[in-house]
């Protein structure tokens, strides 16, 4: 049970953050399905991240699956998440708990086909399609 208050303290933290951040819905004067909570859908959203579940298998005690999805992709669409993150970053950086002085960057790379570099130089029309297809072929 302890475990369960101190997720839910979390959960509340964050949805003080994000709560003032997210649009007002407007009334629906022909009538409709009333919007579902937004509270709801961002406990659905954070466990789905969390869990790394598909949308279609969220438990029932969230909404649904297709729902919450609706509402992630309304809110990344308005630029929610760069703007909670910037609202973390300035409250770490007004306690002083943001260190930059070390900074890590991770990629990946990918094997080039046929030679990279040592290949021929490519007309221009050509190369661009020959990127996006060994794009294409790397991600399978």
């Amino acid at each position: 049970m302890a475990a369960n208050r101190k997720e839910e303290r979390l959960f509340d933290a964050m949805w003080q953050r994000v709560q003032p951040l997210l649009p007002h819905h407007p009334p629906q004067p022909r009538g409709g399905r009333p919007f579902v909570d937004d509270r709801e859908c961002f406990r659905g959203i954070v466990y789905q991240l969390r869990n790394a579940i598909r949308w279609n298998d969220m438990p029932k005690q969230f909404p649904s699956g297709s729902t919450c999805w609706r509402r992630f992709d309304l809110w990344t669409r308005l630029g929610l998440w760069p703007r909670v993150h910037a609202v973390v970053l300035d409250e770490l950086r007004a306690a002083g708990l943001l260190d930059l002085s070390e900074l890590a960057l991770d990629a990946t790379f990918a094997e080039a086909r046929k030679g990279g570099a040592a290949s021929e130089p490519q007309s221009a029309g050509s190369a661009a399609k020959s990127r996006c297809s060994s794009m294409r072929m790397g991600f399978r």
